[in-house]
């Protein structure tokens, strides 16, 4: 490839690459999943690159590509064995001043979020993302009627598991 295509797309990625590492987060458990994931995001949005014709954003292309590597890697390693991840485990620190609701919170919400089906998690992540019903739609290939849709009932399973 050329230089200039190189360039491009190296200063796309580093602009945009909070997109990637927060659905790393969504679809790993630990540091070592998610640099790899990571990684075969950024290989597959290098391979797909020159395909990219600016028909939408390219972080809404981003999304789609990122979304659709992490669902399929996600669907092959639910058929190997679950392991604790180094992360899940807390340590006895005493900390001064420091209110950790909100980081609670946040873990409960991943945690009731990774929970979801692929397809529902994504559209929470986009949702999340402040992206509006049409780019949800668009970057899932569903219509905007069924995204909303989803959203509604997927609100409804995420109160009745961080409230039950």
């Amino acid at each position: 490839m050329n230089k200039d295509l190189e360039h491009s797309f190296v200063t796309q990625l580093e602009q945009n690459q909070n997109i990637v590492h927060k659905i790393c987060r969504l679809y790993t458990n630990d540091i070592d999943g998610h640099n790899d994931l990571f990684q075969e995001i950024t290989i597959q949005l290098w391979r797909a690159y020159p395909k990219f014709r600016g028909d939408s954003k390219f972080s809404t292309w981003m999304y789609r590509v990122a979304l659709n590597t992490a669902i399929t890697l996600y669907r092959k390693n639910k058929r190997r064995v679950i392991t604790q991840d180094f992360e899940g485990v807390s340590f006895k620190i005493k900390a001064q001043d420091y209110d950790d609701t909100t980081e609670q919170q946040l873990k409960l919400m991943y945690a009731a979020v990774k929970d979801l089906n692929d397809i529902d998690k994504a559209l929470v992540f986009l949702y999340l993302e402040n992206k509006n019903y049409k780019e949800i739609s668009a970057t899932l290939g569903i219509s905007e009627v069924n995204a909303r849709v989803k959203m509604n009932r997927i609100k409804g399973k995420l109160r009745k598991i961080l409230n039950p």
